[in-house]
C-alpha cells in the first residue's frame, strides 16, 4: 500500500474537495477548479480521487444541471470566465502557449533557411506569405538565443524579399508611357506655362496619344484608381499592400535601418532610370559647355519637360506609395523618400546650374527663360514634397540655381543687345525688302514679352545707357529693355540704308523695315509695353518715307513736265519744237530708268503698296497729261512723232501698277 498522506497535505485535499463540492454543479466548472488548483501545485493534477467516476445516470443526478436551466447556466459560465480576476495560473497557460506558437514560428523560419527550400521566394504564394510574415511576427520581442538568431534570419529573409518585390513589381519603363500616359493625365491639372515656346516645347507623342493601339497600352500600366487620381505609377497596389505588411513586421522588430536601406536603393535606381528615359543624362560641367548647341537645346528642352514630370508626377506617387508602405513609421517613410528622391532631383538641378553658369549666347535665352519659368513654377511643389533638413537643402539649392538663371537671363539679354549693335553685314539686300536682322530682333523681343512676368521681375532695377524721355517714365521694366533693344535695332537699319547709293531706295528700305518692326509690335503684347503713342510715331516716320521716296525718285520726272525754260513762242516755232522734243526725251528717259528698276523694288505690305502708287498716280499723271495736252500739237504730223511721246497718260497708269512688285524686267 502507498504511504499515508502527511497531514498537510490530507487538509489541502479536504479543502480541495470542499471547494469542489461548493463549487456547484457542472463537471466542467469541477474541472475548470482542478486546472486552477494544478497550476498552485502539479500534485493536485495527479490526484484522480477528488471526483468519483461520471456514471450515465449522473446527468440525473442531484448535481446535474436541469434542461431548461442549461442554457442560463452555460451563460452564466461564460460572464464568470469573462469577469472572473486572471491569476497566475492563467499567465503560465497562455504562456504555454506561446512558447508552443513561438516554436512552431521557429520551425517555419528554419523550414524556409533550409536546403529544401531551395532559390524560392515566399511570396509567390500568398498562403506562404501569410505564414511567414505571421512567423516572423511571433517572433518580434521573444527572447532566448535560439528565438534571436531565428528572428534575425527571418529579417534577413524579409528584407530580400522587400527588395524583390520591389525590383519585380516595377513595370519597364519607355518613354511613350511617361510621356503619353502621365503627361497625359497631369495636363488635365497642370497648368500651362503662358510661354510662347510653350508649343515648341510639347511633346511629339502627343499627337497620337489618342490612338487606340496606345490607349490601350497605357490602361494596362496606368490604369486609374478614381477621378483625379493616378495608380502608383509603376507598381501596383496589391504590391504596395504586400510591402507594407513586411514593412510592419520588419519596423516593430527594429529593423528600420535596414528597410530604408532597401527601400531607398531600389527607388533612387528606379527615379534614376525615369531621369534617362526622360532623356535627361548625367552630366558635368565640363560635357555641357562642350555640347554643340544643337544637342544642347534638346538636351534643355527635355530638362524642361522632365522637371514637370519627375516633380508632379513621379516624386508625388513616390511620396503616395512611400507613405503607404510605412504608414507605422514617420521617421522611416521621410528617410526612405528623401533618400530615393535626392538624387534625381539634384541631377536635375545640376543641370541647370551646368546651364545658368554656363557660356552666354542670345540663342540659349528662351531656353533658359523656360528653365527659369518651370523651375520657379514648381518650386513651392518640389519643396513641399520633403521636410526638415531636407526640405531646407533642396530649397537653398534650387533658389541659388533660380538666381544663378536669373543672371544669366540679364547677362543674355546684354549680350543680344550688343550683338544688335555689332552686326557687321554689309551687303545690301535687293529691292530694299526687310533685313534679316529685323526679322531675327523683332521676332525675338516679341517672345520676350510672353515672359513678361518673369522678365519685368529679373530686368528690375538693371542700369541701362539709353534714356527712353518723359513719356515713358511709367514703362515696366522689361517695356523699357524692349526700348532699347529696338532703339539699337532702328540705328543699325538707318545705318545699313547708307548701303544703297538710290536715296529713293534707302527710303524704300527704312519704310519697309520700320513698317515690319511696327506691325510686329501692334499685333503682340510688346503694343502694351511700348503704347500707342510710340507706334503713331513710328507710323508718322514711315510716312516720312513715302514722301522721301517720292521727292527723290519723281523729282526729275516731274521737272521735264514744267513749262519753265521753254521759248516763248508761238505757233511752230523751231526753238519751242526742239525744246519739247529735248523736254518728251527727257522725261522718257527718266520714267523708264524708274520703271526698269523700281518694279524690282519690293514694297512688302499689301496696303503700303498701293498707297505707294496712288500717291505716284496724283503726282505724275495730272502733270504728263497737262504737259501731252498742251504740247502735243506741237508735234503732232512731224518725224519720229512717237519716239518723243512714247507713252499716253493711259499707258503710264497702267504702269505704275507695275511698281514695287519685285518683278525683275528688262529696260
Amino acid at each position: 500500500m502507498a504511504a499515508a498522506p502527511p497531514d498537510g497535505q490530507e487538509k489541502v485535499i479536504a479543502a480541495a474537495q470542499h471547494i469542489v463540492k461548493s463549487l456547484a454543479n457542472s463537471k466542467n466548472a469541477a474541472d475548470d477548479m482542478i486546472r486552477i488548483l494544478s497550476g498552485f501545485d502539479n500534485r493536485f493534477s495527479l490526484m484522480t480521487d477528488l471526483f468519483p467516476a461520471a456514471s450515465p445516470n449522473d446527468a440525473a443526478g442531484a448535481g446535474s444541471v436541469p434542461e431548461d436551466d442549461e442554457a442560463a447556466y452555460v451563460e452564466e459560465d461564460q460572464d464568470y470566465e469573462q469577469e472572473r480576476p486572471r491569476g497566475p495560473c492563467d499567465d503560465d497557460d497562455l504562456a504555454d502557449e506561446r512558447d508552443a506558437a513561438v516554436e512552431d514560428a521557429m520551425r517555419v523560419v528554419e523550414q524556409w533557411d533550409s536546403p529544401a527550400a531551395g532559390d524560392r521566394l515566399v511570396f509567390e504564394s500568398s498562403e506562404d506569405a501569410e505564414e511567414y510574415l505571421a512567423a516572423a511576427a511571433c517572433l518580434v520581442g521573444e527572447a532566448g538565443p535560439r528565438v534571436e538568431a531565428a528572428l534575425q534570419v527571418a529579417m534577413a529573409r524579409l528584407e530580400e524579399e522587400f527588395r524583390q518585390l520591389l525590383i519585380r513589381g516595377t513595370t519597364s519603363l519607355a518613354v511613350e508611357d511617361l510621356h503619353a500616359s502621365l503627361l497625359r493625365r497631369l495636363s488635365l491639372t497642370v497648368p500651362s506655362f503662358n510661354s510662347a515656346s510653350s508649343v515648341d516645347l510639347d511633346c511629339p507623342s502627343f499627337a497620337n496619344h489618342g490612338d487606340e493601339g496606345e490607349e490601350s497600352t497605357a490602361a494596362g500600366r496606368w490604369s486609374s484608381v478614381s477621378d483625379g487620381e493616378i495608380s502608383p505609377y509603376l507598381i501596383s497596389p496589391e504590391t504596395v499592400s504586400t510591402l507594407k505588411d513586411i514593412a510592419d513586421v520588419m519596423l516593430r522588430a527594429g529593423y528600420a535601418p535596414e528597410l530604408c536601406q532597401v527601400y531607398s536603393e531600389v527607388r533612387r535606381d528606379t527615379l534614376m532610370e525615369c531621369l534617362s528615359v526622360l532623356g535627361v543624362d548625367k552630366m558635368s560641367l565640363e560635357e555641357v559647355q562642350r555640347v554643340e548647341w544643337g544637342v544642347l537645346d534638346g538636351k534643355m528642352k527635355k530638362w524642361i519637360q522632365a522637371l514637370k514630370v519627375v516633380v508632379q508626377g513621379l516624386l508625388a506617387e513616390e511620396r503616395r506609395i512611400c507613405s503607404q508602405i510605412l504608414a507605422a513609421d514617420a521617421d522611416a517613410e521621410e528617410e526612405c523618400f528623401t533618400e530615393a528622391a535626392k538624387g534625381c532631383v539634384l541631377q536635375l538641378l545640376n543641370f541647370g546650374d551646368a546651364i545658368a553658369i554656363g557660356k552666354r549666347s542670345s540663342e540659349k535665352l528662351f531656353r533658359i527663360l523656360g528653365m527659369y519659368e518651370a523651375l520657379a513654377e514648381l518650386l513651392p511643389e518640389l519643396e513641399a514634397l520633403f521636410s526638415g533638413e531636407a526640405r531646407d537643402f533642396i530649397k537653398e539649392e534650387a533658389e541659388g540655381i533660380l538666381m544663378r538663371l536669373g543672371d544669366a537671363v540679364r547677362g543674355t539679354v546684354a549680350e543680344f543687345a550688343n550683338a544688335i549693335r555689332g552686326e557687321t553685314s554689309r551687303k545690301p539686300l535687293p529691292g530694299g525688302e526687310i533685313h534679316p536682322l529685323t526679322r531675327y530682333v523683332m521676332n525675338y523681343v516679341r517672345l520676350l514679352a510672353d515672359y513678361s512676368r518673369w522678365l519685368n521681375d529679373l530686368l528690375d532695377g538693371c542700369e541701362t545707357e539709353l534714356e527712353t524721355g518723359a513719356d515713358n517714365a511709367d514703362m515696366t521694366p522689361l517695356g523699357h529693355c524692349v526700348l532699347i533693344l529696338i532703339t539699337h535695332l532702328l540705328e543699325k537699319i538707318e545705318d545699313k540704308s547708307k548701303l544703297y547709293d538710290d536715296e529713293a531706295l534707302q527710303n524704300i528700305f527704312l519704310m519697309n523695315n520700320l513698317w515690319y518692326i511696327v506691325q510686329k509690335i501692334k499685333d503682340s503684347e510688346l503694343k502694351s509695353l511700348l503704347g500707342d503713342n510710340w507706334i503713331r510715331k513710328r507710323r508718322g516716320q514711315i510716312r516720312r518715307y513715302s514722301t522721301g521716296y517720292l521727292r527723290s525718285s519723281w523729282t526729275r520726272v516731274l521737272a521735264c513736265l514744267r513749262d519753265d525754260g521753254l521759248p516763248h513762242a508761238t505757233g511752230s516755232s523751231s526753238a519751242l519744237k526742239a525744246a519739247l522734243k529735248e523736254r518728251f526725251k527727257s522725261f522718257n528717259l527718266a520714267y523708264e530708268e524708274l520703271y526698269r528698276t523700281q518694279t524690282a523694288w519690293r514694297v512688302v505690305d499689301p496696303q503700303l503698296r498701293e498707297e505707294l502708287k496712288i500717291n505716284i498716280s496724283e503726282k505724275v499723271l495730272p502733270a504728263y497729261r497737262s504737259f501731252v495736252g498742251r504740247f502735243q500739237g506741237q508735234l503732232e504730223g512731224g518725224r519720229n512723232f512717237a519716239k518723243y511721246i512714247k507713252y499716253s497718260p493711259e499707258d503710264v497708269e497702267n504702269q505704275v501698277s507695275d511698281f514695287f512688285e519685285g518683278k525683275r524686267l528688262n529696260a
